[in-house]
């Protein structure tokens, strides 16, 4: 086996294994921090696709923003004290017959599909630049719209959180 293999193989099995823990973990913030090694793997894989900009993309907005909010939110909202989160059976069974079907039936899609094979590109550009390239040529109107339209929904949004609530 080479390396990258090996590497396929490690980040699968952190991939899997930390999702496991998200799922079936009690304690939050343990599935919050798990969370963010499943999120790592997933920008790893992106990254052995040799997608290095979507890895990147993949890090620093869903490790770097999306999860540090989340953590934040669940650390500053984490006394809540007598939470009744109810468990039994009655949840459970039709939580397993529909997962188990939705399983199934992907697992029919993958088997049944005959997937084209074909060689390894021997060199491989990187696609951060080519892309932006393209955002500074081809695509730069489309490029600055979506630039004013975010930064217009930041200044809204901080606007809307500083109102002042009249009573």
């Amino acid at each position: 086996m080479d390396l990258y293999t090996i590497s396929f193989y490690m980040f699968a099995v952190l991939l899997l294994g930390s999702a496991i823990v998200v799922v079936f973990s009690r304690n939050i913030v343990r599935a919050a921090f798990a969370l963010m090694i499943t999120l790592l793997s997933i920008a790893a894989f992106y990254v052995l696709m040799m997608a290095d900009f979507v890895g990147i993309v993949q890090l620093l907005l869903y490790v770097g923003g999306i999860l540090v909010l989340i953590l934040f939110g669940v650390m500053l909202t984490n006394r809540q004290i007598s939470v009744d989160i109810r468990e039994g059976a009655i949840q459970t069974i039709p939580a397993v017959i529909v997962t188990s079907t939705i399983g199934g039936i992907l697992a029919g899609a993958i088997w049944s599909t005959a997937w084209p094979m074909r060689e390894a590109a021997r060199s491989v550009a990187a696609t951060a630049p080519v892309i932006g390239e393209m955002f500074l040529t081809t695509y730069l109107l489309p490029f600055e719209v979506a630039s004013v339209l975010l930064l217009v929904a930041l200044v809204g949004a901080a606007l809307i959180a500083r109102r002042e609530r009249k009573s």
